[in-house]
């Protein structure tokens, strides 16, 4: 659990979550770069991703998965405490499908 610990913190559902500064601190740590030059890295690869993915292009990293921009339809939603309905009108998401052998690490 130290190990774990260290990484990030166990949330309501005991899911780990790890933020960015816990990926920052472990390149810093890996590579032995400063820890201001690991942060930058990882933000510019966010960057990349939402810019690319914003403009309708797919981003693949090979061996990890495909980050694409999906359309969700208009539907009917409901307030469940007055059961009034409501439209929730068509929205963009970020979509993301894990490539084959990351399924297989999932799934051992």
């Amino acid at each position: 659990m130290i190990g774990l610990r260290r990484l990030g913190k166990l949330n309501f559902f005991n899911i780990m979550t790890i933020k960015k500064y816990d990926i920052s601190k472990d390149i810093s740590v890996k590579l032995k770069i400063p820890m201001n030059s690991s942060s930058a890295l990882v933000h510019k690869l966010l960057s990349i991703i939402i810019k690319e993915t914003s403009s309708s292009k797919a981003v693949k990293l090979s061996k990890f998965g495909t980050f694409k921009k999906k359309l969700t339809p208009e539907r009917i939603g409901r307030n469940p405490k007055t059961k009034e309905s409501y439209i929730i009108k068509q929205n963009y998401k970020l979509g993301f499908k894990t490539s084959n052998e990351i399924k297989e690490v999932l799934n051992k």
